[in-house]
């Protein structure tokens, strides 16, 4: 459905994207999880055509987006972080606006509008004009925007930003209906949203993909921690030839002992103890950590 390959953006001398790649298969719903500034948005803007990458190139149902724009925008929903809404007009004129702007014939406007309106929730809103409504009635009438056409992709750029936590619940309700029928992208800034929602998380820091897994592939990794009391000679070689570590991480708790995270597939305490019995090592604390999908955010967000 969307590969994206190698994408560069700079903005002058800021390089907001430095090689992303990545891609999202039929049926997901995929979160773009990343703090304020990472690329998300600009990421967004050039696989839905508003904008042109220095390099790179981005394909959506294997169409290329460069050279075949028109034909991929077809093909997408998007609901952009400031949705330019008509406050002066009513629901329903500026879904048919919308609905001639994408070129939908006039013989199927009025069913396809009825069923966009009937899925956000706006039955009784049709006829009240855009300014009278509140924000999050206002997100709704951009997500129907967005789903006029019945896309293949749904991409939504943060699409509960500025709302109450009652409205954050009912797009979150309406996108995991609309997920029925179309893939969705979506970026946040919330990790709360994209636990809730999300099949599969791709982390973009400083302009470059993190980490890219699905959830339940996150929570099925675990850290043992092991704190030494006294600092050792050669601990991080010795934890890294224990079956099963995938990796091993120095770092400094907060009152300042010598710390280790030791990643692997299976809980790998007891392994652990015994390697630090053999070399008496003082062990000040192991513990088992389950990986959230905040410890890993957290993580990578510190190491950047």
């Amino acid at each position: 459905m969307i590969k994206v390959e190698n994408l560069k953006k700079s903005y002058g001398a800021i390089d907001a994207l430095r090689g992303i790649n990545f891609e999202v298969r039929g049926g997901e719903i995929v979160g773009l999880l990343g703090p304020n500034g990472a690329g998300k948005s600009t990421t967004i803007k050039i696989m839905t055509g508003f904008m042109h990458p220095d390099s790179g190139s981005v394909q959506i149902d294997g169409l290329d987006v460069l050279t075949e724009t028109r034909a991929v925008q077809a093909r997408i929903g998007y609901l952009s972080e400031n949705t330019p809404l008509y406050p002066d007009l009513s629901v329903q004129s500026y879904l048919t606006l919308m609905a001639n702007l994408r070129s939908v014939p006039p013989t199927e406007q009025r069913a396809l509008i009825s069923e966009a309106i009937h899925a956000t929730g706006l039955v009784n809103y049709r006829a009240r004009r855009i300014s009278q409504l509140s924000k999050g009635l206002r997100q709704r009438v951009g997500l129907a925007q967005a789903i006029l056409h019945k896309p293949r992709l749904l991409i939504l750029d943060e699409p509960t930003v500025g709302l109450d936590p009652t409205q954050i619940v009912e797009i979150r309700h309406l996108i995991k209906r609309l997920s029925k029928y179309s893939t969705i992208l979506f970026s946040s800034h919330i990790l709360s949203e994209v636990e809730a929602l999300c099949d599969r998380v791709i982390i973009i820091i400083n302009g470059q993909v993190k980490a890219d897994a699905r959830l339940d592939e996150l929570s099925a990794t675990t850290n043992t921690v092991l704190v030494l009391q006294e600092a050792a000679n050669g601990v991080s070689e010795a934890l890294g030839s224990v079956p099963y570590v995938q990796s091993v991480e120095p770092f400094k708790t907060r009152d300042g002992y010598e710390a280790f995270r030791i990643k692997g597939e299976v809980d790998l305490a007891t392994q652990v103890y015994q390697v630090a019995k053999t070399k008496n090592w003082m062990v000040r604390e192991l513990r088992r950590d389950v990986l959230t999908l905040e410890a890993v955010f957290n993580q990578l967000a510190t190491t950047a």
